[in-house]
């Protein structure tokens, strides 16, 4: 006897399910036996959706950058006249100084009539100013272009001089900072001392009392656009000499920023003259047209037999510098978005059955090799029967 009878075990107790339910599947499965188990492909999964991410990201910030684009052309607008703003400050008094601009046309300006000037201490200026060419914001020449959106941005600020600091006494230096306007030719502006310069009636200024040391907070040409910075801007020179001449050289580019190439040839073509139907064109959000100039400095002591100053001449380029911005539509993002995404999942789904592919025939190699060496194979999968008796 096997015991069951004593439990109160029959047949019928190990046959098949007499209830009213029994499991049943639609789907058939394949047996594990037949199964074999890939590699694990969760990590080079993860590694697909972070370069499809970060490239994702790199076309949309560069669409929405936009794409900028520089090119020059001769300058195809007529335009005769040409403001100046300037903001110096020279170590003398203002009493002492005579201001004057002369072009090549030969009209002489007596800018010193048309410009402000205001007493004040040459301390009182020159924080965080620099020499031209050694400062960090020092720029080399109009070449170096900033972001389209920053010309733009700045171009929006407030447009006024600032006001003069208060002082206490008569001051030891003088502010002359104004806008002028001048033929758009080459020319020369200068500062020089009263009684030295140009044949004038006036008292002659003592030699000891020359100081052209000077603070430059502004210096353009076009529109007054304070917070585009130029070469020359908050720069500083000083000397110890009396007869010292500085001497500064200009190079002047027509520049036109925009980020709506449809205003391109309005903009090209059309002046600031105010009787000009298309003079709406420079007070747009989408564009800039103003100057940009390279500066070289030739500073140096001279002798008592020439004429010590500050001199600045330009010379104005026949050329246009447009500094250009565009953007794709945002069709035309979604389609090299889509392109990017799937170019992914596609050289990476290849590159994984390659190296699937290759692991494999690695994984034969080695087996072959085993074999011809007289290893014995084994299976963890072989299974045993059991049987009642």
């Amino acid at each position: 006897m096997n015991g069951f009878t004593e439990h109160g075990l029959d047949e019928d107790s190990f046959g098949a399910s007499k209830g009213g339910i029994a499991s049943f599947d639609a789907f058939p499965k394949t047996k594990k036996t037949y199964l074999t188990r890939g590699r694990d492909s969760s990590s080079w999964t993860v590694l697909l959706l972070c370069t499809c991410i970060y490239l994702s990201w790199s076309e949309i910030s560069r669409w929405w950058a936009g794409q900028t684009t520089q090119t020059f052309s001769v300058e195809k607008g007529v335009a005769h006249d040409m403001q100046i703003n300037i903001d110096i400050v020279v170590a003398m008094k203002c009493a002492d100084l005579h201001v004057n601009m002369q072009d090549a046309a030969g009209d002489r300006t007596l800018a010193g009539d048309l410009l402000r000037k205001d007493p004040t201490y040459f301390t009182q200026y020159g924080k965080g100013a620099h020499a031209l060419g050694q400062g960090p914001d020092a720029l080399p020449g109009w070449e170096d272009m900033w972001d389209v959106h920053d010309q733009l941005g700045a171009a929006k600020k407030r447009k006024k001089f600032p006001k003069t600091p208060r002082m206490r006494g008569e001051g030891d230096s003088c502010r002359i900072f104004g806008s002028l306007d001048g033929n758009k030719v080459q020319g020369d502006f200068h500062i020089t001392a009263r009684g030295h310069g140009y044949r004038e009636f006036g008292e002659h200024l003592d030699h000891g009392r020359f100081n052209f040391s000077h603070h430059i907070q502004e210096l353009s040409f076009g529109p007054y656009y304070p917070s585009l910075v130029n070469p020359l801007d908050n720069t500083v020179a000083t000397t110890e000499d009396h007869f010292y001449k500085f001497q500064y050289y200009l190079s002047i580019v027509p520049t036109i920023y925009t980020d709506d190439a449809s205003l391109l040839p309005l903009l090209e073509a059309v002046n600031r003259d105010t009787d000009h139907p298309a003079k709406h064109v420079f007070h747009s959000s989408h564009a800039v047209k103003t100057n940009q100039y390279a500066a070289t400095s030739q500073s140096h002591k001279v002798a008592e037999n020439y004429i010590p100053g500050i001199f600045v001449k330009f010379d104005i380029e026949p050329i246009t510098l447009t500094v250009a911005e565009e953007w794709g539509g945002f069709f035309r993002l979604i389609v090299r978005l889509v392109n990017v995404i799937s170019g992914v999942m596609v050289a990476g789904g290849w590159a994984w059955q390659m190296f699937d592919w290759g692991m494999e025939i690695y994984g034969r190699k080695q087996r072959s090799r085993g074999e011809s060496m007289g290893m014995l194979r084994t299976f963890s999968d072989r299974k045993e029967k059991m049987a009642f008796d």
